[in-house]
């Protein structure tokens, strides 16, 4: 078992998740329960995946909750451009938040690599 804490990765995720909180609390009221419900579900999700996979049993299951962290940060990057398209992100959010995306997807995919390598090795669970 991992500490999640300990993965620089999670804690970008989770400053990501505290800006798409602050930023959606200005969308539109109309969009509580469309567009700000499913940035904020998404941002959470790739940091909550992150820790549970941290808390699970072997690299397998941590592999596959990596690789939920990365498909929920594809889908806020879809999200945030839609937001700076609807009018509801300023452009300077909007580069902020998609550059945070980004690197977070780039050090997933690293982790995700990482971890599959050594679940390909002999004895590795």
């Amino acid at each position: 078992m991992k500490n999640f804490r300990d993965l620089q990765v999670w804690g970008k995720a989770h400053v990501l998740t505290l800006d798409v909180y602050r930023l959606t609390a200005r969308f539109p009221r109309e969009e509580l329960f469309g567009l700000t419900s499913q940035m904020r579900k998404c941002s959470a999700s790739i940091a909550a995946n992150i820790a549970e996979g941290c808390g699970r049993r072997g690299n397998a299951e941590f592999h596959r909750f990596l690789q939920i962290a990365a498909g929920s940060a594809s889908e806020l990057e879809y999200h945030i451009l839609l937001a700076r398209d609807l009018g509801y992100l300023e452009a300077g959010n909007y580069e902020t938040m998609n550059f945070q995306v980004g690197e977070i997807k780039k050090m997933l995919s690293s982790l995700i690599r990482k971890v599959n390598s050594e679940r390909s090795r002999p004895g590795s669970y």
